[in-house]
């Protein structure tokens, strides 16, 4: 199966589909020996990487370079931060290119304009719904794979109001797209109202200390949520963990016992190390014959 048609898989089954968020290759491997069964490309994360905020400064092409970097560690599909498809319906057309030859499963696009901000901020501005409509056409007549997920987000309720991201969701609905996605909604009640008024799957973005309150899995599923992702999970739990060890450091003159105390070899066993040193003999004329099937 694809990656596309695997997602798919997924979420058609009886369960709500949790998706944590991902920025390298590490963290792909991460969240894959975790036991779940998708990851996100966070666009936070990725700018982060990079040393930079979430202000839509990366490039399509350095966002699809992560996105190959991360298909790349990991089996599991990956969902990907489509950002604003970078310009006009011409840029998305290429970003729908670009990431289906990475091996991405699927991707989100939205209505801000570019540069675009973190959905969580504010001070964001949108195009009219028009143009978002006419970029998610674009990206649905664009995929090879009709099973490549077009998701549309909407950040609508933090400029609009709450009533307008419902409306522009299910016009991107109607335009093609998979799922909708209804950036920080601001109330429980509103979380729970977006599947009920949105005529179509939903995707439920988590994000510690945003403008969404805390929502347990279980009871996002119950509300209708058929995709829940969490970009920062792992970013901010890293940020702590770091701040924590060099600060330790500094004030021990010590190497700090790290979190995942663990042997060298045992590091290197999380990343194949098993798989890449069977390979170390196998081509050689004198292989003993078990290592060279």
């Amino acid at each position: 199966m694809t990656a596309p048609s695997r997602l798919r898989t997924l979420l058609a089954g009886p369960d709500m589909l949790v998706a944590p968020g991902a920025y390298d290759g590490i963290t792909a491997r991460l969240i894959e020996q975790a036991g779940f069964s998708a990851l996100y490309m966070t666009g936070a994360g990725t700018s982060a990487s990079f040393g930079l905020p979430d202000y839509g400064l990366l490039t399509m092409t350095e966002m699809v370079a992560n996105a190959a970097r991360i298909t790349a560690a990991t089996t599991l599909p990956l969902i990907a931060d489509g950002d604003t498809g970078y310009g006009t319906e011409l840029n998305v057309v290429r970003t729908v290119q670009e990431h289906e030859r990475a091996g991405t499963a699927g991707i989100h696009i939205e209505d801000q304009v570019s540069p675009k901000r973190c959905g969580h901020l504010d001070g964001k501005e949108l195009v009219s719904r028009e143009e978002f409509t006419a970029k998610i056409r674009a990206a649905v007549a664009t995929r090879r794979d009709p099973d490549f997920l077009v998701i549309a987000r909407t950040d609508a309720r933090s400029v609009m109001g709450f009533d307008e991201s419902i409306l522009r969701a299910n016009a991107a609905l109607a335009a093609g797209a998979d799922m909708a996605f209804v950036e920080s909604p601001e109330t429980l009640e509103e979380v729970a109202a977006v599947p009920r008024r949105v005529q179509g799957p939903c995707l439920l973005n988590v994000v510690w200390g945003g403008k969404t309150p805390q929502v347990d899995m279980r009871d996002a599923q119950g509300m209708g949520y058929r995709l829940a992702i969490l970009p920062g999970v792992l970013l901010k739990t890293v940020y702590g963990a770091c701040d924590a060890a060099l600060s330790a450091l500094r004030e021990t003159h010590r190497h700090p016992t790290p979190l995942f105390d663990a042997s060298v070899r045992e590091n290197f066993r999380r990343f194949g190390a098993d798989e890449w040193d069977a390979l170390r003999t196998r081509f050689r004329e004198d292989a003993p014959a078990e290592a060279a099937e």
